[in-house]
């Protein structure tokens, strides 16, 4: 066969989902409207703002001459294969997207999606977090994945249980000290 006709690996994955954390079987992907909204306004901008800009510069590069060692062309031609796939990302998010408002919950001491829960170690040390989606959720500020590990084990219970959360190390007790929600928004 000629080599013309076979597909080489560029070093790029087609894959939308390469590396991002994948949709709990079921298909339900739990988000707060908040998320909802920035995603889609991401969204959005991507559509109408950037992709429009590159496709300008990469038009005004072609029309320059020889494409191989044209950089604009080169560097638009590559970024919007990414703008490409972050749409295709997102639109597949978005649809899938299932918008839980955790203020719903204001003034319940139960964990539910949402909860900000403030937990105790067996060792003594109190640690927050704030139970997102699986989008939404920033580790560094905090936030956790309604799937992860620690928001599975704390689902349901209610401040003062002792829950069980398997880690690396072993099973650990942990036990919930606090539990609070956003307040619903006044209309």
């Amino acid at each position: 066969m000629s080599k013309a006709f076979t597909r080489e690996p560029s070093g790029e994955e087609d894959d939308d989902d390469a590396g991002l954390p994948p949709v709990p079987a079921g298909g339900k992907n739990y988000i707060t409207p908040q998320g909802y909204a920035r995603m889609r306004t991401e969204l959005l901008a991507l559509i109408d703002d950037e992709r429009p800009k590159v496709v300008d510069i990469v038009h005004w590069a072609a029309s320059n001459g020889d494409r191989s060692e044209n950089g604009d062309y080169i560097y638009g031609k590559k970024r919007l294969r990414e703008i490409d796939r972050r749409i295709r990302f997102l639109t597949k998010r978005l649809e899938l997207a299932s918008v839980t408002d955790p203020a719903v919950h204001f003034g319940s001491d139960q964990v539910f999606f949402g909860a900000t829960v403030t937990y105790e170690d067996q060792a003594g040390k109190r640690n927050t977090i704030t139970i997102l989606g699986i989008d939404e959720a920033d580790s560094l500020s905090g936030q956790v994945s309604w799937v992860s590990p620690i928001a599975r084990a704390l689902l349901k219970s209610s401040v003062g249980d002792v829950v069980r959360l398997q880690t690396p190390a072993g099973v650990q007790d942990i036990e919930v000290i606090q539990v609070s929600y956003p307040e619903p928004a006044a209309e």
